[in-house]
């Protein structure tokens, strides 16, 4: 548990949140060509495709993990969905309905834990929440017309899954690694390169 000495935004929160939200802003964008690309992978069992979902929810537990302060999940999830729309995703505007559902998901883990655990079942708990919300959107609102059981309940937990291990322990490792690089100097995470 490591508690952060204040919640209050400091000037290289917002502009590392920000560099986090627009680059993944950038990398959703391509996502969404990727996934539109390999539909026909899944031809066999439509709602497999879910896999693929955790990389949309990286943003939202990186900069819970990163910025350690009330809001950075749901701010960087928000701002990254913002950018992908702005670039021109296939779904438009309401990515950016979504990217809030999505950022308050993991929002709503580092709360839980006070803003104070920051290890890898917090990430995994952040990343499963995430999926969650994600989970739902898309279950009440791209998914309304397929069938329940062949698409829509297979697809929200594989979408959970994904979110979990792509977005949870994903995100957990990466800040690892950029911490190990001496990038995260200025943060907690950087300073915790040893921590399990």
């Amino acid at each position: 548990m490591t508690q952060p000495t204040t919640t209050r935004w400091r000037t290289v929160d917002v502009i590392v949140a920000a560099v986090i939200a627009v680059a993944f802003g950038v990398i959703f964008w391509a996502w969404g060509l990727l996934w539109r690309g390999v539909d026909p992978a899944f031809a066999f069992f439509p709602a497999a495709q879910a896999i693929m979902y955790g990389v949309w929810l990286v943003p939202a537990v990186l900069g819970g993990l990163v910025i350690r302060k009330p809001g950075a999940a749901l701010f960087c999830e928000a701002v990254a969905a913002t950018v992908s729309a702005l670039l021109g995703s296939e779904w438009g505007g309401i990515t950016i309905v979504q990217g809030l559902i999505q950022g308050l998901g993991a929002e709503l883990a580092f709360a839980a834990f006070r803003y104070r655990s920051f290890r890898l079942p917090t990430a995994l708990l952040a990343g499963a929440l995430t999926g969650l919300g994600a989970a739902l959107f898309d279950f009440f609102v791209w998914n309304v017309e397929y069938a329940m059981g062949s698409y829509r309940i297979p697809y929200a937990l594989l979408t959970i899954v994904s979110a979990t291990l792509i977005a949870g322990a994903g995100a957990w490792y990466l800040t690892r690694a950029l911490a190990g690089t001496g990038a995260l100097d200025r943060f907690p995470a950087g300073r915790e390169r040893a921590a399990v």
